[in-house]
């Protein structure tokens, strides 16, 4: 019978979450700990979640990981976590009358205003600043950058 696996949480440097995540996963993979699941959510900073069965494993695979503090006392369960797990729309936090500007692609560093926002489809639909004709484009709302908010245009 498989044991019940449990979340724990170990304390890393700042900005270090990914590079310990990634030495974590090499680690259990070179002495075959039983390590289920790592995550490093860009929302926590500064700490790495793993599942697994106990916290002697987690103990064991962090010892010699750089930037990898200590195993924070206690557990959690994947109810607890299940929020850092489920995509947020990249399009979160745009509004129409948003001034914007686009971080990739053909129209990368032009500025523009926020026409119509697409939450199903993850896009937005702009009018840049410098065409000669106000075209509207539609892009992925994950390559803008919101410069300022408004939620009607001040003409």
């Amino acid at each position: 019978m498989v044991e019940e696996s449990v979340i724990f949480v170990v304390k890393t440097t700042a900005n270090q979450e990914r590079s310990v995540a990634n030495m974590i996963t090499l680690v259990a993979r070179k002495d075959h700990l039983d390590i289920r699941a790592i995550i490093a959510p860009d929302e926590l900073k500064g700490y790495v979640l793993i599942e697994a069965p106990e916290p002697g494993v987690v103990e064991q695979a962090i010892q010699t990981v750089p930037h990898a503090r200590t195993v924070v006392k206690g557990k959690s369960t994947i109810e607890e976590i299940s929020h850092f797990l489920t995509p947020k729309p990249t399009v979160t936090g745009i509004t129409e009358g948003a001034i914007i500007e686009v971080t990739s692609g053909p129209f990368k560093g032009e500025r523009a205003r926020v026409k119509r926002v697409d939450e199903g489809h993850e896009e937005i639909t702009v009018e840049l600043f410098d065409a000669v004709v106000p075209i509207p484009i539609t892009i992925r709302g994950d390559t803008v950058r919101v410069l300022r908010k408004e939620e009607e245009e001040n003409s």
